[in-house]
């Protein structure tokens, strides 16, 4: 009998551009010394939970965070780590690597909203987003929304079907804000835009029969538990 498929979604810990107020995206640096130290925290937190696998995006900062965990794990060493490209943030063009206020600036007056504040409260939809981060990029790299869709959705699917035919079990993944929040979103319509989700929290899915089930989003207790301990 196959165990429960549940996917431990982590987003990335803190780093230098999260901490100064720039857009990442596709561009990176590496984890703060703060940073590192929390998902340390969130490794201890998470070092029990008997993950079959594990991945991360191919960007660097989530990869460091994925090492970390994975270091931290009583059984880090036996557990199957791959990368995957789809599970990528968002590509903001160019925008990636300017401060959020140039992105956050920019975005509502496109969408004709007075600003940040105006925009979120009038609960935009992603492919609102999308078309105005395409609209706002000035190299013509951004990605239009049913690109996102389709690579966000495959990537986190793909992991979630494999683990269920090969017997079910827990997956760790580390990927980003933007990417995390827009699952959500594909699962659950209703949902509000969950642009605040914490560096290392843990958003846990459940995947049975092809239908993922929001289990916990931003959940900030395994970092308190490795704290603790």
């Amino acid at each position: 009998m196959n165990e429960p498929t549940v996917l431990y979604i982590i987003r990335h810990g803190k780093t230098m551009f999260n901490t100064i107020g720039r857009t990442q995206g596709w561009s990176d640096t590496p984890l703060t010394k703060q940073g590192e130290e929390v998902i340390h925290y969130l490794g201890a937190g998470l070092k029990e939970i008997p993950f079959k696998e594990a991945y991360s995006s191919d960007s660097g900062r989530a990869m460091q965070t994925a090492r970390i965990v994975l270091q931290e794990h009583n059984k880090g060493s036996e557990i199957p780590y791959a990368t995957d490209s789809r599970i990528r943030e968002w590509c903001f063009g160019s925008l990636d690597g300017g401060y959020d206020g140039e992105l956050w600036g920019v975005v509502p007056r496109i969408l004709a909203f007075k600003n940040y504040d105006d925009m979120m409260t009038n609960r935009i939809s992603y492919k609102d987003l999308a078309d105005a981060i395409v609209a706002a990029d000035s190299a013509d790299w951004a990605e239009p929304y049913e690109k996102i869709k389709e690579r966000v959705w495959n990537g986190f699917e793909d992991i979630a079907h494999r683990r269920e035919k090969d017997g079910g079990g827990n997956v760790m993944i580390v990927s980003h804000g933007l990417t995390i929040s827009f699952l959500l979103s594909l699962i659950d319509s209703s949902l509000p835009m969950q642009i605040g989700l914490e560096n290392g929290s843990v958003t846990k899915l459940i995947y049975e029969n092809g239908q993922f089930t929001i289990d916990t989003v931003n959940d900030l207790h395994y970092i308190e538990d490795g704290r603790r301990s």
